[in-house]
């Protein structure tokens, strides 16, 4: 992958078999990408980059300004996230497994005595893994027979990049570990857009029409997700 830098902004560039060029700005972080036609010297990239500086800076700013959470301490009336709710946390120190539950409006994280930050971080991370799990199983099938695709695998991990991955060769996606405290449907959004990859492995024209068809109000989902508050993690979608 090749680089550009236009004064204090550095663009990514891939040279891939598709017919136009494509600008992304990526958020939290502002990351910029350019995909071109193979055909396409960088000369005449840096050009088509001058000349979207302006759209560019108006991007990153937007994400710059976004509502960072603060790092996580695991204190008793921290506040957490859960399918896009806020709740508070409470500690309940038990020699007992460790288990999370949902109660009104707190998240009760239960653990040994003793246990520290990072054992804390463990439990909540984990449960948030199943719960994710759990709630994307019903809309991959859902999204399955609409699409008329078929998924041999799904992922969670926490990732550094990106919403969601496909690996269409494997029949794969992954989804970040982060969605599971976002509202339920900008997860559903995700999943969407991670099956149509299956039926489209570029974001071009097609794949556009796909999201069109399948999924109408998906840049609205994809703006409202994309303005929610981000982890401290400074993780650059």
């Amino acid at each position: 992958m090749d680089q550009l830098n236009l004064g204090d902004i550095t663009v990514e560039v891939e040279l891939k078999d598709i017919k136009n060029i494509h600008l992304s700005v990526y958020p939290p972080s502002g990351r910029v990408r350019i995909a071109a036609p193979l055909r396409m010297n960088l000369d005449t990239i840096r050009i088509y980059a001058i000349s979207k500086l302006g759209w560019i800076k108006k991007q990153q700013q937007k994400f710059r300004s976004q509502v960072r959470e603060a790092p996580r301490e695991y204190l008793n009336k921290e506040g957490h996230y859960y399918l896009g709710k806020r709740y508070l946390l409470k500690i309940v120190e038990c020699d007992a497994p460790p288990v999370v539950r949902i109660k009104h409006h707190t998240i009760e994280l239960q653990v040994r005595p003793g246990s520290g930050l990072s054992k804390k971080q463990e439990v909540m991370e984990e449960w948030y893994r199943e719960q994710l799990r759990d709630l994307a199983q019903p809309l991959i099938e859902k999204w399955e027979k609409t699409l008329k695709v078929s998924l041999n695998e799904l992922g969670i991990r926490k990732m550094k990049t990106k919403w969601g991955t496909c690996n269409r060769e494997a029949g794969r996606i992954w989804l970040n570990l982060e969605l599971a405290k976002k509202p339920i449907h900008c997860i559903e959004y995700i999943i969407v857009h991670e099956l149509v990859h299956l039926l489209e492995r570029n974001h071009n024209s097609i794949f556009i029409a796909y999201m069109d068809n399948f999924l109408p109000d998906w840049k609205h989902l994809k703006n409202e997700l994309n303005q929610l508050p981000v982890s401290h993690r400074d993780w650059g979608y």
